[in-house]
């Protein structure tokens, strides 16, 4: 049976897309290699509250929106598909899960991203975008992947608490 969406949920979405575009392109740091930003927070509260589908696609569209409304280099399909894949492990994660386990999920969920999203797939991603080699970006991108490790464990730790009652708050 396909999940119908509540028109609330919709408008938080869409909310949180906007929130994910202007972080990500008014907000961080970028350079043609290299991004360091908070727009895992938007996602991740779609994660949280409404689950690995719809954080995907605010996670795909704030990419997308944002590359096209406000774009920082040549757009690049397989970017918006890590930012989707980005929302879907968060959701797997953190979506139904109680402050314990979620607090547990957060190290294992930002390595699993930072890894496979960040180090590898958008690696990959700009090696064929500007010709480079993937094995030299590697080595630079680490960095940016072992920053933002850090970054998002501290935030979303942070959140753990405010997340349950956002949740309740939203879903009244």
């Amino acid at each position: 049976m396909k999940r119908k969406f509540k028109t609330s949920e919709l408008v938080i979405c869409a909310i949180l897309v906007a929130c994910h575009i202007i972080l990500s392109r008014f907000l961080s740091i970028n350079a043609w290699h290299t991004k360091i930003g908070f727009t895992f927070v938007p996602v991740l509260i779609a994660a949280y509250v409404f689950g690995p589908v719809l954080a995907g696609i605010v996670g795909g569209l704030g990419d997308l929106i944002g590359a096209l409304a406000f774009p920082i280099g040549a757009y690049f399909p397989g970017f918006t598909f890590t930012c989707f894949l980005t929302g879907v492990i968060y959701g797997v994660f953190f979506y139904n899960k109680s402050e314990k386990q979620m607090a547990l999920n957060i190290p294992v969920a930002v390595i699993i991203n930072q890894i496979v999203c960040s180090l590898i797939l958008n690696t990959l991603w700009i090696s064929i975008l500007y010709g480079s080699s993937f094995k030299v970006l590697l080595a630079t991108r680490s960095v940016q992947a072992g920053i933002m490790t850090a970054v998002e464990i501290v935030v979303m730790l942070a959140l753990v608490k405010v997340l349950p009652k956002f949740k309740e708050m939203i879903k009244k």
